[in-house]
C-alpha cells in the first residue's frame, strides 16, 4: 500500500496539468516542477474508528497556512463495494493547482460493512474537517464535496443530509462529549460537485434498473427499501441547499443518465442554484481530454457566478 501510494505521489508530481493555465513556453515556471515545495502531505490520517476499523483520509496541504484554505474532499467511486483513495490521486490535480486544502477519503466498502456505511463515513470525515479547521487553518465556510459514481453519490448526500441527521450518530465528538445541539459542530458545504453520482438508490436495487453493486451493498437487509430512500440525495432536495454541479455521460449504462435530469429538474424548482453538464455520447466515465478540460472550465465558471470563493 505504501509503494503504491508512494508511486501515486511521483505521478502526480510529473503529470502534465494542460488545460488547467495558461498555455507556458518552454521556457516558464511549471506548477509540476515546483509543487513539491509549495506541498505537504500527511498520509492515513484516523478521522473516526468503526466496526473495528480505522477509517483514513489523506491530507494535502499548502506549505504556506498563514490565511485559511477553501478545502476539498474527494470520495471516492466503485459502487459501494469496491475502490480505494490512491486511485484518486491524480484527481486532485485541478485542486491542488489552485492552492487549495485537499482531502482523500476512505470509508468502509460493503465487504467490511453494509449501507448506510458509507454514508456515516463521509459524514464523520466533513465533521472531522470541522473540528480540525484551526489546527490544519481550513475555511469551514468554503468546504466543497466531489466524487464519482458512488462517490458523487457520497458527495450529494454528506452535502444535502439535515443537521443532526440520524447518519452523524456515530460520529466521535470532540473531547468524547456527548451528543447535544449545544455540542454538535456547525458543519456548512458551499457547493458539491458531482460526477455521474447516483440520485435515487431506491430504484437501483431492484427493479429494471437494478444494479449489481448497489445489491451488494445492502445485502439481504430485510428493510433496504426503507433504507435506500433514507440514502437517496433526490429525497433531500429542499431550498437552502449549497450549490451543485453535475457532470453525467448521456449514455452512462451504470449510473442512469436520467438521475441526473431529475435532480437537475427537482433543484431548479425549489431555487437551488445548480448546472447539468452533459457529455454526449459518453457512458460511465473514462471521458476524453476535451471533455475532462471542458467539464473543469464549466466547474470553475459555476463557482465564480455563484460566488462560493474566488478561484484564480
Amino acid at each position: 500500500m505504501i509503494r503504491l501510494f508512494l508511486s501515486l505521489i511521483v505521478g502526480l508530481l510529473i503529470v502534465s496539468v494542460s488545460g488547467f493555465g495558461q498555455a507556458q513556453s518552454p521556457d516558464s515556471d511549471k506548477w509540476v516542477d515546483y509543487v513539491s515545495g509549495d506541498y505537504d502531505i500527511l498520509p492515513n490520517i484516523t478521522y473516526s474508528t468503526a466496526n473495528n476499523t480505522e477509517l483514513n483520509l489523506d491530507l494535502y496541504l499548502p506549505k504556506n497556512r498563514s490565511t485559511s484554505l477553501p478545502t476539498l474532499l474527494l470520495f471516492h467511486g466503485g459502487g459501494w463495494v469496491e475502490g480505494k483513495k490512491e486511485r484518486n490521486v491524480f484527481q486532485l490535480l485541478p485542486y491542488l493547482s489552485l492552492g487549495w486544502a485537499v482531502i482523500n477519503v476512505e470509508y468502509r466498502l460493503a465487504r467490511n460493512s453494509l449501507a448506510p456505511a458509507a454514508v456515516e463515513d463521509c459524514r464523520c470525515a466533513l465533521r472531522w474537517v470541522t473540528y480540525h479547521a484551526k489546527e490544519y487553518n481550513f475555511d469551514t465556510s468554503k468546504i466543497v464535496l466531489t466524487g464519482g459514481s458512488a462517490g458523487g453519490h457520497l458527495a450529494l448526500i454528506t452535502g444535502m443530509l439535515p443537521a443532526q441527521s440520524m447518519f452523524d450518530r456515530q460520529c466521535p465528538t470532540n473531547n468524547d462529549t456527548r451528543w447535544s445541539e449545544a455540542t454538535e459542530p456547525q458543519v456548512k458545504v458551499a457547493a458539491i460537485i458531482n460526477w455521474y453520482g447516483i440520485t435515487n438508490v431506491a430504484e437501483i436495487i431492484e427493479g429494471p434498473n437494478a444494479k449489481h453493486y448497489a445489491i451488494e451493498w445492502f445485502g439481504s437487509m430485510s428493510n433496504r427499501q426503507e433504507l435506500a430512500r433514507q440514502v437517496s440525495p433526490i429525497n433531500y432536495v429542499r431550498a437552502g441547499l449549497p450549490p451543485i454541479i453535475t457532470i453525467h455521460g448521456d449514455e452512462d449504462n451504470v449510473v442512469p443518465y436520467d438521475q441526473a435530469l431529475r435532480l437537475h429538474a427537482a433543484l431548479d424548482k425549489v431555487g437551488v442554484p445548480n448546472q447539468l453538464v452533459t457529455i454526449h455520447g459518453a457512458k460511465h466515465g473514462g471521458f476524453n481530454r476535451q471533455d475532462l478540460v471542458h467539464s473543469f472550465v464549466t466547474i470553475r465558471e459555476f463557482l465564480r457566478k455563484n460566488k462560493i470563493f474566488k478561484v484564480e
